[in-house]
């Protein structure tokens, strides 16, 4: 049972955060999908039973406090455009609460399953939910006008999600308050490519709060 509602808070979270992608800049959806992270601390703290200490009180303050600060609305002089970063934002929240759940059902789930066939009940849901919503908006017969370049960076997308297979090996073995953080890490790298490659550029304060994240993620390390 919480395996499946882990895979189904995964395919909400996936439905919201891309939706929230096409609608705004990557280092902007990015640090509000990654708040999932102190949502998920806080769920272990109520629904796993797991310790609050000092350390990760920090932590989670480090955490919240630059994730607010990478939080930055464009301005333009085009209403249509506010709307669509305005709209970006919910989904992009939308998207940690559902990544938030995700950690918390597949923590309890995966307990007493190995790690990767817990992942491949949990890939067949997301599987299913996302093909059921395709053929519920008729948009099957769009996959052929998807492009060589398009198929490409999807598959290697695909490629890349097989890090569930660790992350949820981690996970087993580990508390939701510590793995989730860790594995959010991803952002540094995500931010880096969306400079490098899709040309967008972090402002300054927006860069203190990358660092904040970064510090009070590996704050959770110590005395781990």
């Amino acid at each position: 049972i919480f395996l499946i509602l882990s895979g189904l808070s995964t395919g909400a979270s996936w439905l919201c955060y891309f939706k929230a992608l096409r609608l705004g800049d990557v280092n902007k959806v990015t640090p509000i999908d990654k708040s999932s992270t102190v949502l998920t601390m806080i769920l272990a703290l109520i629904f796993l039973g797991e310790k609050l200490t000092a350390v990760k009180i920090i932590g989670m303050v480090l955490i919240g406090t630059g994730t607010f600060l990478m939080i930055e609305k464009k301005k333009t002089d085009n209403s249509s455009a506010d709307k669509r970063s305005g709209a970006s934002l919910i989904y992009a929240m939308f998207s940690a609460v559902f990544a938030a759940l995700t950690s918390i059902f597949g923590k309890i789930g995966i307990e007493d399953v190995e790690s990767n066939l817990g992942t491949a009940i949990r890939t067949v849901v997301v599987l299913l939910m996302a093909w059921i919503l395709v053929f519920a908006e008729k948009k099957q017969s769009e996959i052929k006008n998807i492009d060589k370049k398009s198929w490409l960076f999807l598959v290697l997308s695909g490629v890349t999600t097989g890090s569930w297979l660790c992350y949820y090996g981690a996970l087993k073995n580990g508390p939701a308050s510590i793995i989730a953080p860790i594995d959010k890490l991803s952002i540094v790298v995500t931010v880096a490519f969306s400079y490098i490659i899709l040309k967008e550029k972090l402002s300054k304060k927006a860069f203190l709060g990358l660092v904040l994240i970064v510090a009070g993620t590996l704050s959770l390390l110590i005395k781990y």
